[in-house]
């Protein structure tokens, strides 16, 4: 496996793949959503840390989210998955899959 070199924040992967970062932190938060090593923790401070992912995470996070928007009942049944707050979950929901 080669060295990784560089890292995208959360906020700008957001940005790359048209997602709410809100989406994105959700997912992200439990780190065996994605492949070992995809998210990074970069602090910034003692007590602060930012959320950053490889090229592989941003690979697997966008077909993640590809396949989950296949039709509405997998988008609803993607979110029960990887949404664990219920307000957040509603208001994707709301929203209807790309």
């Amino acid at each position: 496996m080669a060295a990784i070199t560089h890292v995208r924040s959360l906020d700008y992967v957001a940005r790359i793949l048209d997602e709410e970062v809100e989406l994105l932190e959700a997912i992200v938060w439990n780190d065996d959503n994605l492949t070992y090593g995809a998210i990074i923790s970069v602090y910034t401070g003692p007590d602060e840390a930012i959320t950053a992912l490889t090229d592989i995470g941003i690979d697997e996070l966008s077909d993640m989210l590809r396949d989950a928007r296949r039709s509405t009942e997998t988008w609803h049944a993607f979110l029960d998955d990887f949404v664990d707050d219920p307000e957040l979950a509603a208001r994707f929901k709301a929203q209807p899959p790309r």
